[in-house]
């Protein structure tokens, strides 16, 4: 006679086995959803504060100076093309 898993070991290694599946499916499914979760900016995910919808177009273009995107010039050509738009 057999018994363990895959004998006749009766109801006991078939209560096993899916409490083993419910286990692992339900770690994968954690898994997943940290991962949506901590990866949207804005929800304590790693891409920092969130920023509002609509910025005002000068701070814009300071951000983008201050990190090298643009130069002087380009930074106040944009700014008086604005300025006398508005």
């Amino acid at each position: 006679m057999m018994y363990g898993w895959y004998g006749d070991g009766g109801i006991v290694g078939w209560v096993v086995m899916a409490l083993m599946m419910l286990l692992f499916w339900g770690a994968v499914a954690a898994v997943v959803i940290l991962l949506i979760r901590g990866g949207r900016p804005g929800m304590g995910g790693s891409y920092g504060p969130p920023h509002p919808p609509y910025s005002d177009p000068e701070q814009i273009l300071n951000e983008r100076f201050a990190r090298g995107e643009i130069d002087a010039n380009e930074l106040n050509e944009r700014r008086s093309v604005l300025r006398n738009k508005q």
